[in-house]
């Protein structure tokens, strides 16, 4: 079996003509995203569980242990190895455990930063996290970037054609790292949108590519204040989300100079945060002077 995705036979019911009309009922077999929990242990100390699709489970350490601000480049974190002690019912290795060592010049982490409750594959911070909090933490101060429109409207296309696991199973969230030309870099996918930010980041982190100044983060899913901490944290100056974004999000965007994109379909976005680029907005101004 596929630890990323797994074959269930469920039952189909199609309607034919509306619901008022005659339907259809056919069994077959359905591919269904692996949730599995992840429990992370630092120095010996559980600090969270998480939900999430197995595979970069690395990264997604990386990235989780850089956005809450425990470490600032990969080689802070001196080894991280899965648990052999970790085993389901037949003895085999479930891979449901990651074991981490800080290196020593790392402060140790404090009560406050330790989720002993799970992360769900919905939610990531479900607690209050301030902006000011997140100012206080973050390492690398954005440049700001002005978006090319016609670069942003392609970017979920872009992101979708690397979404090898969305196509089987429909129910997988992905994120992608792009240059500002919109050219991938990196693109993981996760039942968790957090988590897939997270191995994104961790992949950037792991590379040598933080902070990521000249990046775009594109998320398949909304833009919650979460995301944008992590972007934040890394030092990515722009996110593009296929979906809506939180007021929380969008009052730390405009905090910290990070462009905001959300509902970006491939004719049309909405900006939230940020400036367009100068010709673009130059075409705008006149476009509106000539309906004047």
């Amino acid at each position: 079996m596929s630890r990323i995705s797994q074959s269930y036979p469920v039952t189909k019911v199609t309607f034919d003509d509306g619901v008022e009309g005659d339907y259809t009922v056919d069994t077959r077999g359905d591919m269904v995203s692996v949730e599995e929990p992840l429990e992370l242990r630092v120095n010996g100390t559980t600090i969270t569980t998480t939900m999430r699709t197995p595979g970069n489970d690395l990264e997604l350490v990386h990235g989780f242990l850089h956005a809450e601000g425990h470490i600032v480049e990969a080689g802070q974190i001196d080894n991280a190895r899965y648990c052999g002690g970790a085993t389901g019912p037949n003895g085999e290795n479930t891979y449901n455990l990651i074991e981490a060592e800080l290196s020593r010049d790392v402060l140790p982490l404090s009560l406050d930063s330790i989720r002993l409750t799970t992360t769900t594959s919905a939610c990531g911070v479900c607690g209050s996290t301030s902006i000011d909090s997140i100012m206080d933490k973050r390492r690398h101060p954005l440049t700001p970037v002005r978006l090319d429109p016609r670069v942003i409207v392609s970017l979920p296309e872009k992101l979708r054609a690397q979404q090898k696991q969305f196509r089987r199973t429909g129910g997988i969230h992905a994120a992608g790292a792009f240059t500002l030309d919109g050219e991938p870099i990196v693109v993981r996918e996760d039942v968790g949108r957090h988590n897939a930010a997270d191995k994104v980041i961790g992949h950037l982190l792991m590379n040598d590519m933080l902070p990521a100044e000249d990046v775009i983060l594109v998320m398949s899913s909304r833009a919650s204040f979460e995301l944008v901490q992590k972007a934040v944290m890394a030092g990515i100056p722009a996110l593009v989300a296929v979906s809506a974004a939180s007021s929380l999000a969008v009052d730390l965007a405009r905090e910290t100079g990070m462009s905001l994109t959300g509902f970006t379909r491939e004719n049309r976005f909405n900006l939230y945060s940020g400036e367009l680029a100068e010709k673009a907005a130059a075409e705008q101004s006149s476009e509106a002077a000539s309906r004047s």
